[in-house]
């Protein structure tokens, strides 16, 4: 086999044998820098679950509701229940927006299971 130059063909063989060196003959390697660029994520919006008040529904039935699917301690759940009471209004939470779904459909089943009319909705934050 002989070889001539830095990219020799192998003689007989149609093969092509390429130098360690680039093609400017500095004998370094084609080195470059490779980057990924990531698209920016974007947050997901926020959604707050929210509590109506109704002149049926048992205040302690209330704090229940926010002690079992907003995990609130009994302070917490009673301040939201005493706010639903007298501004017709409380935040139960801020959520994505499947989380808060799913919190809204939890209360709503339970209301209903227990006869009572509880209203629960979400807002876009």
């Amino acid at each position: 086999m002989t070889y001539h130059g830095d990219n020799a063909e192998q003689k007989g063989s149609g093969k092509q044998i390429m130098s360690d060196q680039d093609n400017d003959g500095g004998g370094l390697p084609n080195t470059g820098i490779v980057t990924k660029t990531r698209p920016k994520t974007k947050k997901p919006s926020m959604y707050k679950v929210l509590l109506l008040n109704d002149d049926y529904t048992p205040m302690e039935f209330v704090v229940h509701v926010l002690e079992r699917f907003f995990e609130k301690g009994r302070e917490e759940a009673t301040a939201i229940m005493l706010q639903v009471h007298r501004k017709g209004v409380g935040i139960c939470g801020v959520f994505t927006y499947e989380i808060a779904e799913t919190k809204v459909n939890q209360v709503m089943d339970l209301a209903r299971q227990n006869q009572h009319p509880l209203q629960c909705t979400l807002e876009k934050e």
